[in-house]
């Protein structure tokens, strides 16, 4: 069984209940235990875990913890694509999301390698899109607590709900009829469609509130925040 104690421990200390980290305490006080726990989990091999479940809970904990790491490791930043570092962009979200970040069993891995090349392409579970957080706004909210296997099915109908019944994530206009959700139902359209028929009927599956949604209710998709989804960012570099 992996040992997500410490990780759990971390987010009970450093995220508040509305999903916020607070990098300014963590670095100062606990970035060596985040560092220690991610050095101990990166000499098992998964392949002597064939539970879908834990495999599941190990590969999402670890893209949470490796993006934090990656945070601590430049904050303050007001950002994971710094404007400040005088490049585009498109090159800053490469070099976060691309570039080889951690060793797991003295094999190198990206954060996309992480979620396209492992959770996406071998799990076929959409639900991991709220579960993944790659430290902005726009993402969905971290939760306070590690992912386990016995649990990580409820975990993650959890996440769903909390994400779609957010009005800054999604929202329907009852006067224009416009259903405006997050780019990520669109970036990932084909992993929703998997489970469902459209996106609106895929959102409308969560939705605490009555409303009739069906597929041929149109979509607007809202702007990404990509500010950092911090507690305390007054001092960041701008």
């Amino acid at each position: 069984m992996f040992n997500f104690q410490p990780w759990d421990e971390l987010l009970h200390q450093y995220i508040d209940s509305f999903g916020r980290v607070n990098y300014q305490a963590w670095k100062a006080e606990s970035m060596g235990k985040l560092t220690c726990w991610l050095e101990q989990l990166s000499q098992i091999n998964p392949e002597h875990y064939p539970d879908p479940n834990q495999q599941l809970a190990l590969w999402i904990n670890l893209y949470n913890a490796i993006t934090i790491a990656q945070v601590l490791k430049h904050y303050p930043i007001d950002s994971i694509l710094p404007k400040f570092w005088g490049i585009p962009n498109w090159l800053a979200f490469w070099w976060f999301f691309s570039r080889p970040v951690y060793s797991l069993n003295k094999r190198a891995y990206s954060l996309n390698h992480i979620e396209h090349g492992i959770l996406r392409s071998h799990f076929k579970e959409p639900r991991i899109h709220f579960a993944l957080v790659c430290a902005s706004v726009g993402c969905p909210l971290l939760r306070q607590e590690a992912y386990l296997p016995e649990r990580i099915s409820t975990q993650l109908d959890e996440d769903a709900r909390r994400f779609i019944n957010n009005p800054a994530k999604v929202r329907y206009d009852s006067e224009s009829e416009i259903l405006y959700c997050s780019q990520i139902f669109k970036w990932y359209k084909q992993d929703f469609l998997q489970t469902a028929n459209s996106i609106p009927e895929y959102i409308g599956t969560y939705l605490s509130f009555p409303v009739q949604i069906d597929a041929s209710i149109p979509i607007s998709y809202l702007d990404y925040d990509w500010s950092l989804n911090g507690t305390l960012i007054t001092n960041a570099v701008c």
